[in-house]
């Protein structure tokens, strides 16, 4: 018992010793009573082991990192996937734009004002410039970037930092000539360079006539985009949509060949045709030219022919013009200045040049207001055109001003009163206190729903780029003087289209027409034209009234201060205006306007000429406008094939007076042998065979009356056809004298009692 005992014992001891080496601390052991299990009843550390808090932090990372992907995968799946969609699409794909083919625009008779020439764009693919060698790349690269800068007249380090680029295509030069493209291309063969230089066909807008309509067509940019005029505001039907190809290619950026492209055809853009009339604009803006130089009109002028029957705008011109060809050189006028101009000053000069003054300035029309003023009048009954004694001019009106220790006094332009008078006296002599009383009697109200109904509030919606509308104050506002100066057309500013609209409202048997400057729209793919519509807008006065205002015009034109517009063989209506500048604004100087219709009974055209700031002691619309009106017309109504008053021609021009034929567009030979058979002389310049070169042009124009053995001029196609000529001064000849001096001008007379009037298409009156 006693050696079992100690047996245990040793057992137990060597178990501790046991557990010790094994790095157990701090153990209890305990015998069971059935074995000699050893059971270990306190914690302890082994390196093998992982705690439970080290785990349950692997795992909360693990989840957020898994999180945060599945975040961004939904982001760029969900937020970014179209974008990034597109943009593999652009890596994976070749995109060449077919550029589509800008619409023409025409005049009313077919000829062209806008077209589209055939040019190059010059592109580079630098991935394909390359040699063998670095070395022999960078001298090729080098050689292509001298050749194409000296060639296109481009700067040769940024041309050469266009080849050294990493893009697919790079632009060098745009609406290039076949001149210069020849050029490249002999260099190219000089240099054996056959890849990486691409000319691609292209279409620079070239205007065939100028300068001629230059503020009413407008001109393109670079990129074919309208910048200015019709070519503007009619971008979007003349620009058409471009198409493309779509090619792929791999991940060296470089074309898979022979794999499938996709080609969208572009769709060209439509033709546009004016109303203009190519003939007409040409006769005005001779003369407005003319006046302005003339006259030393220093801010310029305007005119506008309009057929109040339609609303169409037969020509509109403003002077000084600019070249449509080359819109960024200033003009004659404009250069005088333009390098002493800050860069800021320079563009707005420039806007400015581009500007048609027809539609985006507002003047004071002065009296050609009054035929508005007279019109109200007639319709509303408040007076009659005739009427005795019903105004009373004494050189001024008073009106009460609280601001003054005096009435303030509203003279007429006459220092010696018109006295008493009728209506008719009082549009005749222009008198501004007539007018002043007749404004009073009618009363703001009633004016304002007359200005409203000719459509003076709002702006006429003719399709004319920068159209302005009018400026006229609040109903509320009118007081006695703004009454009496409105009556007159003063204190109030209106666009000369928005004025010329109202007179041919007046011309048109009271009805409102709305102005039109294209006239039909040309799909280029199908060939159907679709005509802009003639749009009447209302009837502002009765048929009776408007017959009374055009009789009352006319008087003003054969008795009144508008005589001087009068045509030989037409009846002509007419109101003179003269505007002074409020006196804050002397800056703005007078405006001198004219306005005219014709004929009186049947009216086929209204005319509008304004004359800014003219000089000082000759700014009177009758004295300074009125003349040049009647150049004007005694062109366009003849061209018009509108015949002559037989009573006014019967006493105006003798038996001996022949008209002129029409012989434009008949050989040279064949014109000529019809004018020497009717009894005229002619003059050729002709640059080919006369038997086959048709005639373009000839002065006098046709209808005019002419005594016999005048001279008519022929131009044959190819041919300068003369826009001017000087007179030669005949104050002090005889009728032989001056005969002879004319003569040789290519001009002919007419002698009427002491008067000599000289024709010639390039003078007329």
């Amino acid at each position: 018992m006693e050696d079992r005992k100690n047996s245990k014992k040793k057992n137990m001891k060597k178990s501790k010793n046991n557990l010790k080496n094994s790095k157990i601390s701090k153990s209890k052991i305990s015998k069971s009573k059935d074995s000699n299990v050893v059971k270990i009843k306190s914690s302890f550390e082994y390196k093998n082991f992982i705690y439970t808090k080290k785990l349950r932090v692997t795992l909360v990372i693990s989840v957020l990192i898994f999180l945060i992907l599945l975040g961004r995968i939904g982001f760029l799946q969900f937020v970014q996937g179209n974008s990034l969609k597109e943009q593999a699409y652009k890596q994976q794909t070749i995109n060449q734009i077919i550029s589509p083919k800008r619409g023409n625009i025409y005049d009313s008779t077919g000829k062209a004002l806008a077209i589209g020439a055939q040019v190059d764009t010059i592109t580079i693919n630098p991935s394909k410039i390359t040699k063998n060698s670095d070395e022999e790349t960078k001298k090729l690269k080098e050689t292509v970037a001298k050749g194409l800068s000296d060639i296109f007249s481009l700067d040769y380090n940024e041309t050469l930092e266009k080849v050294n680029s990493n893009s697919q295509v790079e632009t060098i030069a745009k609406k290039v000539d076949k001149e210069k493209v020849d050029k490249l291309k002999q260099w190219m063969t000089d240099n054996d360079i056959s890849v990486g230089i691409n000319i691609d066909e292209d279409t620079k807008r070239y205007y065939p006539y100028g300068s001629v309509a230059s503020n009413v067509i407008g001109f393109c940019g670079s990129d074919n985009q309208g910048l200015s005029g019709i070519e503007s505001k009619w971008d979007s039907v003349l620009t058409g949509t471009p198409g493309k190809i779509v090619s792929s290619k791999g991940s060296d950026q470089q074309e898979i060949p022979d794999s499938e492209e996709t080609y969208i055809s572009a769709e060209n853009g439509s033709d546009l045709t004016l109303t203009i009339d190519l003939n007409i604009q040409t006769i005005v803006e001779k003369y407005l030219k003319q006046a302005v130089d003339e006259n030393n009109c220093k801010k310029g002028g305007n005119v506008i022919v309009m057929n109040p029957k339609n609303g169409d705008i037969l020509a509109m011109a403003t002077y000084p013009d600019y070249d449509l060809n080359s819109p960024y050189t200033p003009n004659s006028k404009l250069a005088e200045t333009y390098n002493s101009l800050s860069s800021e000053e320079k563009s707005e000069a420039l806007y400015k040049m581009w500007s048609n003054k027809s539609v985006s300035e507002t003047y004071e029309p002065g009296s050609v207001f009054k035929v508005i003023t007279s019109s109200v009048a007639l319709e509303e009954n408040i007076t009659t055109t005739d009427k005795e004694d019903d105004f009373i001019c004494k050189g001024y009106e008073e009106f009460e001003d609280a601001s003054a220790s005096k009435p303030l006094r509203i003279s007429c332009w006459r220092t010696n009163p018109h006295g008493v008078q009728s209506l008719r006296d009082a549009l005749c002599n222009s008198c501004n206190p007539a007018f002043m009383q007749l404004g009073k009697r009618i009363g703001a109200p009633t004016l304002y729903k007359y200005y409203e109904a000719f459509g003076l509030f709002d702006s006429t919606n003719s399709g004319l780029y920068g159209e302005q509308s009018s400026i006229f104050q609040k109903l509320e506002n009118v007081g006695p003087v703004e009454l009496a100066t409105m009556s007159f057309g003063q204190r109030l500013n209106v666009t000369p289209l928005q004025m010329i609209t109202a007179i041919s409202c007046i011309a048109n048997d009271g009805i409102l027409m709305q102005p039109r400057i294209v006239k039909e729209i040309k799909n280029t793919e199908t060939g159907s034209v679709s005509e802009v519509p003639v749009k009447q807008v209302r009837q502002v006065i009765s048929k009776e009234t408007s017959k009374q205002v055009k009789s009352m015009m006319e008087s003003v034109a054969t008795i009144g201060t508008g005589k001087t517009a009068a045509v030989n063989g037409y009846t002509i209506g007419g109101k003179t205006g003269t505007s002074e500048p409020i006196y804050t604004r002397t800056e703005d100087g007078y405006v001198a306007s004219y306005v005219a219709i014709a004929p009186v009974e049947d009216t086929q055209i209204a005319l509008l000429l304004t004359l800014y700031d003219p000089p000082k002691n000759n700014h009177q619309g009758g004295q300074l406008a009125g003349p040049v009106v009647s150049q004007m017309l005694s062109e366009i109504l003849p061209y018009l094939g509108i015949p002559s008053d037989e009573a006014t021609t019967s006493s105006d021009t003798s038996s001996n007076s022949i008209i002129v034929p029409d012989v434009r567009n008949k050989t040279v030979a064949e014109a000529e042998k019809t004018l020497k058979n009717a009894g005229f002389k002619v003059k050729t310049y002709v640059n080919g065979d006369p038997n086959n070169l048709l005639v373009a042009d000839q002065t006098p124009k046709p209808g005019a009356y002419l005594a016999k053995n005048s001279i008519i001029v022929l131009y044959g196609e190819g041919s300068e056809v003369s826009t001017s000529v000087s007179v030669p001064n005949l104050k002090g000849m005889n009728a032989s004298q001056a005969t002879n001096a004319l003569r040789e001008k290519n001009l002919n007379i007419n002698i009427e009692g002491k008067r000599y009037c000289c024709f010639s298409g390039l003078c007329n009156r």
